[in-house]
């Protein structure tokens, strides 16, 4: 009787969130999609790696700094198209980027789509929400949906580019379009969830809402380093081929995605702050069993429990800041979906240049230390007012 019940839920989960959860997996399938192109460039229009670089920086500064701007934006308006808009923009912008012809204009192009980007889950993270109710478990599956659409970039554009050169991004941009859509048919449907017809009570609390930040930049900065150096790792240090360090990457991947979900689901059951500490203090022995672990096949299974412990937080963040911004759930998804996010990859380099003296097996035993940080901050963080 209890599965049913539970079984029942799920369906409903799911009936509640899938026009979000496919929304938010569309829109980062674009913020895959550039790192999966970069090399194109390079190989196809001799850019050099700084300029390869300037790329990537186009599309973060896109999608990170304006994040918080457009939260306040969508915490003071409506603005029912500014979800389905950003998402259009983010396909548009990133698929005619191979079409251009010129480095400054691939550039523009590229800043755009980050702009899509920010546009999108501001106002995505306010009304997924107000779609969510209270649940911990639904706002996971919009939060996971994010982590399928980064997955399945590089799976899903690699191919194209191989085959028909860079100009083959312009392939994905029917799919924005299209998405954007139907979003924007679900958001006039579904009008009065749409503006965040529930409104939280209780005063906005700043002071925990950083901390809170602080803990995410935390989990981002293991998140992108991993995601950075797991492959090169694999490569380099374990001595698998090429493929199998792909694969590594893909399992890591995968384990974040499921982590996701398990985590709204513990989030319901034991609360949102012993969440994000187990999953913090799971890291790091799933991190340490990565780092000892002496065979390539046997790494991808801790691979995958790195995915799951970093990633079993992520639902939680969003949730959570919303809590301690009950008037501005607009602003706590543009922080918690956006900028946090981005800025944990601001630590790659320091990363990068701990792999340039020490190898890439000297980043990975960094990072089993990491995870005490996000634990002594998370021990901070007050329950959410009730």
């Amino acid at each position: 009787m209890v599965e049913a019940v539970e079984a029942v839920r799920a369906v409903s989960d799911w009936q509640r969130m899938r026009h979000w959860a496919l929304a938010h997996m569309v829109d980062d399938f674009y913020q895959g999609l550039v790192p999966a192109s970069i090399p194109f460039f390079v190989l196809e229009r001799d850019y050099s790696y700084v300029a390869a670089s300037g790329l990537a920086l186009a599309a973060t500064l896109g999608s990170a700094l304006p994040q918080p701007i457009l939260g306040v934006i969508a915490d003071r308006w409506r603005l029912l198209w500014l979800a389905p808009a950003g998402l259009a923009l983010a396909g548009v912008g990133a698929g005619l980027a191979g079409l251009a012809p010129t480095y400054p204009l691939v550039w523009a192009l590229l800043l755009l789509s980050g702009l899509g980007v920010a546009a999108f889950h501001p106002a995505a993270g306010r009304d997924a929400r107000a779609a969510a109710d209270d649940s911990a478990k639904a706002m996971s599956l919009f939060a996971a949906g994010g982590s399928v659409g980064f997955f399945l970039a590089p799976a899903l554009a690699t191919p194209a580019l191989v085959s028909f050169g860079v100009g083959a991004t312009a392939l994905f941009i029917p799919p924005a379009v299209l998405m954007g859509f139907v979003l924007w048919r679900h958001q006039q449907r579904h009008i009065r969830n749409a503006v965040a017809s529930r409104r939280l009570d209780g005063p906005d609390r700043w002071i925990p809402f950083f901390l809170l930040t602080a803990v995410e930049v935390v989990r981002s900065a293991m998140y992108s380093g991993i995601n950075t150096f797991i492959a090169l790792y694999w490569i380099n240090q374990l001595g698998s081929a090429r493929a199998l360090g792909g694969v590594a990457l893909a399992a890591f991947l995968v384990g974040g995605v499921a982590g996701t979900v398990v985590g709204g689901r513990v989030a319901d059951r034991v609360g949102m702050l012993r969440t994000i500490q187990i999953g913090s203090a799971a890291a790091i022995p799933a991190l340490v069993l990565l780092r000892v672990c002496p065979y390539p096949e046997l790494g991808l299974a801790a691979a995958v429990l790195v995915g799951v412990a970093v990633n079993m937080p992520f639902a939680v963040f969003v949730k959570l800041g919303q809590d301690y911004l009950p008037s501005r759930p607009g602003t706590a998804a543009g922080v918690t979906l956006g900028l946090a996010v981005s800025a944990g990859g601001l630590f790659v380099p320091v990363l990068g240049a701990i792999a340039d003296r020490h190898g890439p097996q000297a980043v990975l035993t960094t990072l089993c230390f990491i995870p005490v940080i996000a634990i002594a901050l998370a021990a901070l963080l007050p329950e959410p007012a009730v």
